[in-house]
Order: structure tokens, then C-alpha cells, then sequence
């Protein structure tokens, strides 16, 4: 599967340990996934995620770009900066949440397979699907599947300790 890589994914895999219960769950899931499953797949980012992930700490950020290094990059285009427009337009997601927007119209406007994030809020958010998609098929384009790891995590059930 042709995998975007959002930049929840690099920051998950590169921080520190979270002393928040569920947080820490989702690094653990994340770099479960990271170790396990990512080699099976052709990854993929933007330059958008690598500005993002770019961003703060200096050390964080170094290894932030290193976890994206062998991702191929992908393009904006005419079509995704298109889509990006039609979405904030449409109000599935707010006018500030115009990066979130891009990241879900490059992978789409890229055919992507999977959007693989943590960004619950406005990306990998049930209820914003629907609408989503529907904003696609109107565009003759195919949204990518939204998920975050755990939900990738291919049926291998595998026990990630707390």
C-alpha cells in the first residue's frame, strides 16, 4: 500500500516518553508499527509535513526529518491546492485548520492508498469522513483511507505492553 505520512507519525516515533496514559499508548503503537509493518509499504510525505516537522526543538526536529528521510516526497499541486480550498470552503474542517486540509488533499490528489496520522481532531476524525468523502467523489478524486497505526496494524494483534 502507498502510505502519507502525516506529521503526528514523525512526532509520535521521536518524543519523548508521555507520562499521559493514552499519549504514551499511541508512541508505543506507533513505534510498533514504525518496527514492524512500515518496510511492507511505499511511504510518503510533503514538503508541508517536512516544514511542520521542522519546527521547535532542534534535537526533536533533527529526528523528526530523519524518520521522514526515506519517504518519497510528494508535490502540491494544482489539483490538491484545489481540494484544499474546496474543504475549508465547505467548512469540514475550520478556516485554521487549512494545513490539516492540504495534508488530506495531497494524499488524496497523490491517489495515496492511506493517510496515517494521529491528528484526531480535524484529520483521522469519524465524523468528518462522510463529508470528506463525499467532497471527493464530487471531484471525480478517491480519498485515501484516514487511519492512525493502531488501526493499521494488519491483524497482527500483537501485545504492546503498557
Amino acid at each position: 500500500m502507498t502510505i502519507f505520512l502525516e506529521t503526528t507519525i514523525p512526532s509520535y516515533l521521536t518524543a519523548r516518553p508521555s507520562r499521559e496514559w493514552l499519549l504514551a499508548a499511541h508512541q508505543k503503537l506507533t513505534r510498533a508499527w514504525w518496527e514492524n509493518h512500515r518496510r511492507a509499504h511505499e511511504l510518503y510525505t510533503s514538503q508541508l509535513v517536512l516544514d511542520e516537522a521542522a519546527c521547535g526543538d532542534s534535537k526533536f526536529a533533527a529526528r523528526r526529518l530523519n524518520v521522514l528521510a526515506d519517504a518519497a516526497l510528494l508535490a502540491a499541486t494544482r489539483k490538491s491546492e484545489a481540494f484544499t480550498r474546496d474543504i475549508v470552503r465547505s467548512r469540514i474542517l475550520p478556516a485554521h485548520a487549512d494545513v490539516d486540509a492540504a495534508h488530506i488533499a495531497i494524499a488524496t490528489a497523490h491517489e495515496m492508498d492511506i493517510l496515517l496520522t494521529w491528528n484526531c481532531r480535524h484529520i483521522a476524525n469519524a465524523a468528518n469522513q462522510h463529508s470528506l468523502r463525499r467532497l471527493a467523489d464530487a471531484r471525480a478524486l478517491r480519498l485515501p483511507i484516514i487511519c492512525t497505526p493502531e488501526q493499521l496494524m494488519e491483524d497482527t494483534h500483537e501485545n504492546i505492553e503498557p
